[in-house]
């Protein structure tokens, strides 16, 4: 495909293959939406709701912790999903491990919907609660490597970083479903209502996610990279043994990129519990902190496709960079703003910290992270490798309940500093890496791969945007 786009290509060739691209993509996005709109209704729900319904009641500050430690649960089992669904994606296809990703998913989601409480059950609840949450961590870890992986191994010569970064389009418009679907129960339902069966709702509906991905994800056609190493009979056999064996050093770099994650974990995690749940005494309503992720969820679902496009004319590592510390100095007035119960300061602080700054990382590790790696390994080395180091920023809601719990002094000081000596190790990270966006598809992951000159990557980049003009203006 890229290689295509290098040279002369008719109309008919470049619209076809703009339209392969344009599918891959609307998958990568709709697949992304549906399966992370199952992830972060618990999210919300552990934050919100959980801790009175799966713990016992006798010690609010314990069924806080304990509720926010299920929530990290589930990413525990994301580092093993990756071994699984990983080496399935690069023997078996993108396509198939992304069908995999969402019937579990889609069956997980539901059982959390069907569980009884601790009232009914006792601790059976929450161990069903956990085990439920496990599956979702294995069946969340093959999402987003194989979705960027489909993506990039479609994308047109010098649109990669673009393309691509509709995968975490797909992924905020999940969670500004997930959020949407508990404001208009969390507002309109009495509250007993709510607590007793409303926050079932969002769970069960997960039957629809599951239909409606399913019809989606068939239609798409594998990539052409994984169809011409299955046609030439060079899949490999172990890929998670060459990912090791050969991108160690750019897994550890992503493991340490992917601490990242932590921006949102303050964001929807730590920060609603600190705002909503009455043992710290702040005091938030629970649909007036939704609209908080929501909010900021849509300026991103705005902002990503631009960054993206960015980071294929400036390249990978600046904005990731920038993104990386800006947001995790923004993270100490996010948390101020909740902790003087000032709401409209807490939107803007959303906004900028998650919304706008925290993208210049968000937006690109979707090329960045597989472009790292080649065709034989991709899936693997980058699903391992991020899952890993999203596993680590997982058990921090945990963590910052543990040191910064309700009553104690400096909440928005002490949690604002553990978020941004993270996000420095993640900038550190990205820096160290070599930039990726001028070499060849063909030439991916390869150690010696030399980037083309800056002057004829423009070029061909300015002729892969005119053909997409061309094919769009004669469709």
């Amino acid at each position: 495909m890229e290689a295509q786009s290098q040279g002369a290509s008719s109309p008919d060739d470049v619209q076809h293959h703009r339209k392969q691209t344009r599918k891959a993509t609307a998958s990568g996005w709709i697949g992304s939406a549906l399966e992370y709109y199952d992830f972060f209704i618990y999210a919300q729900a552990a934050a919100l709701i959980f801790p009175q319904l799966f713990f016992p009641s006798g010690n609010p500050k314990v069924a806080i912790i304990a509720s926010l430690a299920t929530y990290g649960v589930g990413y525990v089992a994301r580092p093993i999903g990756a071994f699984f669904l990983g080496h399935w994606g690069d023997t078996h296809g993108r396509k198939t491990v992304l069908l995999v990703c969402m019937f579990l998913m889609g069956a997980a989601t539901m059982a959390v919907g069907l569980l009884p409480t601790y009232h009914q059950i006792g601790m059976l609840a929450p161990t069903l609660l956990v085990i439920v949450r496990l599956v979702q961590g294995f069946a969340v870890a093959g999402e987003i490597s194989g979705a960027s992986s489909m993506i990039l191994e479609h994308a047109p010569f010098g649109r990669r970083g673009y393309y691509a970064s509709f995968t975490l389009q797909g992924v905020q418009a999940g969670q500004i479903l997930a959020a949407a679907v508990f404001l208009p129960l969390a507002y309109f339902m009495p509250e007993d209502a709510f607590n007793s069966w409303g926050w079932r709702i969002p769970f069960l509906l997960s039957a629809g996610v599951l239909v409606a991905g399913y019809i989606i994800r068939r239609e798409v056609e594998e990539t052409p990279a994984f169809t011409k190493e299955a046609g030439e009979a060079e899949v490999p056999k172990a890929p998670i043994s060459e990912a090791f064996k050969y991108g160690w050093k750019d897994m550890i770099r992503v493991v340490c990129m992917a601490l990242m994650n932590v921006i949102p974990v303050v964001a929807t995690i730590f920060g609603a519990a600190y705002a909503v749940q009455a043992a710290y005494g702040i005091g938030f309503h629970k649909s007036v902190y939704l609209w908080i992720p929501v909010v900021g969820n849509i300026v991103a679902v705005l902002v990503i496709p631009f960054v993206g496009n960015l980071s294929d004319r400036i390249g990978r590592k600046l904005p990731i960079a920038v993104g990386a510390i800006g947001s995790g100095l923004l993270s100490f007035g996010y948390l101020y703003a909740i902790s003087i119960h000032n709401v409209p300061v807490a939107f803007i602080m959303s906004l900028l910290m998650w919304g706008i700054v925290y993208q210049g990382y968000n937006a690109i590790f979707p090329s960045f992270y597989p472009e790292l790696f080649p065709t034989r390994s991709r899936v693997s080395a980058m699903a391992i490798a991020q899952n890993i180091g999203t596993l680590i920023t997982a058990l921090l809601p945990a963590l910052f309940a543990t040191v910064a719990p309700p009553g104690s002094a400096n909440i928005p000081l002490t949690v604002g500093s553990i978020t941004l000596g993270v996000t420095i190790v993640a900038a550190l990270a990205a820096w160290s890496a070599r930039e990726t966006y001028r070499i060849p598809m063909s030439r991916l992951g390869e150690p010696d791969a030399v980037p083309i000159d800056k002057a004829e990557y423009d070029r061909l980049r300015g002729q892969t945007v005119a053909d997409e003009k061309l094919a769009k203006a004669s469709a």
